[in-house]
């Protein structure tokens, strides 16, 4: 297996986050103006629009003006299929460890990367 732990790493920051992926399951159907994906995630205008420009800065959607409004949609078609493996897969993960095992908080996750990177 050949693959760029950097390139995955980043990847997987940019689909790490749960507005995103609700964003990214709005976009799955196709197209969609900045209103349609606020309708359907139910994020503040604010929030959307800060991850919709992370989205489109890591290359994972892509934008094209019409008029005043700005159509988002995602720049290969192949995303959800990915996010829909990575999802089986956490199932398993899920079925694999013990009923006992907690994910730690985020902020000791965080934590603990820190100090692993130095």
């Amino acid at each position: 297996m050949s693959f760029s732990s950097a390139t995955v790493e980043r990847l997987f920051k940019v689909l790490g986050d749960e507005n995103r992926l609700l964003i990214l399951k709005a976009l799955e159907q196709g197209e969609r103006s900045v209103s349609e994906i606020l309708e359907e995630t139910g994020l503040p205008q604010t929030l959307a629009s800060f991850h919709l420009r992370t989205l489109r800065e890591a290359g994972v959607v892509k934008t094209e003006r019409k008029g005043p409004f700005i159509f988002y949609s995602l720049a290969d078609a192949s995303l959800p299929n990915l996010l829909e493996a990575c999802s089986k897969y956490a199932a398993t993960l899920s079925e694999a460890r013990p009923a006992e095992f907690r994910w730690p908080e985020w902020e000791a996750m965080c934590r603990m990367m820190r100090t692993r990177r130095r």
